[in-house]
């Protein structure tokens, strides 16, 4: 098991402002990184480690304060961030402790549409994303388009094609798929919202008060289908979750296609993270993307 290491407590504890935690327990974070529950006098907080070359905890942080920019708090809670820090290349990224239990996900689904909505009536023109991220461990590339075919392709579909393997799909496969994309989308009108971006059960919970909680997020400014497309993916949301969404924002023609071209990208993603049977997966996504 890893710990923590004196030097990093230490700069932790000057950080904050704290004496040494009364306790620190490491808890499952998931698959990218460490994480501890660190206990202070007055108050537990949520630690994840970060000892890859990569600056994904400086993404996830900016994803966070993002978006807590444009919840409603009596829905929807999205950790606050309380520090950040790199030592000795290490990054650590401390957000508030959130107990979570099992309640029905009414708050998760208004709450989630409020965020949409109150992001795209701040008005945003471009679609994108001003840093470098991460979907999982691989880059989700910056930078800004107009057009939302053109940032879906030219910044979410086309770089994890070109890191596919080679015999999965060959060239005129992929400028099928393309120009389907190009033409299922051509006549969509998406509402431009600052989304999760990565909404699958593991990364969604509900508080003791049954407010929903979102965490673990991949931003970006996008159609907002692409959240509700991901939720379906692998389960785990109830109908009240999507009922209290579609009455904030309704659900428009084709969305059902949209799905598959939306998911289109995570598959390509652990296809490209994981192989096996994602790659099977994305032969299936496109024969259904090409037969639309």
């Amino acid at each position: 098991m890893q710990k923590l290491s004196p030097i990093e407590i230490s700069e932790i504890c000057d950080q904050l402002g704290e004496a040494f935690p009364k306790s620190i327990k490491q808890i499952h974070g998931g698959n990218i990184h460490n994480a501890w529950q660190i206990e202070f006098s007055d108050k537990k907080l949520f630690l994840k480690r970060n000892n890859r070359d990569k600056k994904l905890l400086e993404f996830e942080k900016s994803c966070l304060q993002n978006l807590r920019r444009f919840i409603n708090e009596k829905n929807l809670v999205v950790p606050e961030v309380i520090a950040y820090k790199t030592i000795n290349d290490v990054e650590i990224l401390l957000i508030e402790w959130i107990n979570m239990q099992s309640f029905d996900q009414t708050k998760l689904g208004k709450g989630l549409g409020e965020m949409h909505l109150n992001s795209t009536e701040s008005n945003p023109e471009m679609y994108g994303y001003p840093i470098e991220g991460f979907i999982g461990i691989t880059d989700q590339k910056k930078g800004w388009e107009k057009s939302w075919i053109d940032c879906f392709l030219n910044l979410r579909i086309m770089p994890q094609l070109s890191i596919l393997k080679s015999n999965v799909l060959d060239e005129a496969t992929i400028n099928i798929v393309k120009e389907k994309i190009k033409l299922e989308l051509l006549n969509h009108k998406p509402t431009n919202a600052l989304v999760h971006g990565d909404l699958w059960s593991g990364n969604v919970g509900i508080d003791k008060s049954g407010k929903g909680v979102i965490f673990d997020p991949a931003s970006w400014w996008a159609d907002n289908e692409v959240d509700i497309a991901m939720t379906r993916l692998f389960g785990g949301f109830r109908k009240e979750f999507y009922d209290e969404y579609h009455k904030i924002i309704p659900m428009k023609e084709r969305f059902e296609n949209r799905i598959t071209i939306y998911n289109f990208y995570h598959i390509l993603n652990h296809a490209n993270i994981f192989g096996g049977s994602y790659l099977n997966q994305v032969k299936n996504y496109v024969k259904t993307i090409i037969n639309f």
